[in-house]
């Protein structure tokens, strides 16, 4: 089941204060970004965020699962947990604090 343009359309206003969150559509579920950097993944209509120390510690019960067969564990926010943008905010802002940029993809040589 791909995740509804609508849910992911309601968790970007709810992150709108972060500035800079953003998502790309990929194989009909979601990337999400916090200013280039992926924090998570929107899939099934649901969040998955990478898991870190500081995105634990702000939860109050810690939830794992695995947003598609064979992907590595993810800390899962449930939908009603979305209702609160300020924490929603400090999750995803926790979250990002602790990930590493991405590196930089290899240009293709010219020919």
């Amino acid at each position: 089941m791909a995740t509804d343009q609508t849910t992911v359309d309601f968790l970007l206003d709810q992150l709108a204060s972060l500035g800079g969150a953003s998502t790309k559509k990929m194989f009909g579920e979601y990337c999400l970004y916090l200013s280039g950097k992926p924090v998570g993944l929107v899939c099934d209509d649901q969040l998955y965020l990478k898991p870190t120390e500081g995105g634990k510690n702000k939860l109050a019960k810690v939830v794992e699962g695995s947003p598609y067969p064979g992907a590595k564990p993810h800390l899962l926010i449930t939908s009603d947990q979305w209702e609160d943008a300020e924490w929603l905010c400090e999750l995803v802002r926790a979250t990002d604090k602790e990930l590493p940029m991405p590196k930089p993809k290899a240009r293709k040589p010219k020919k």
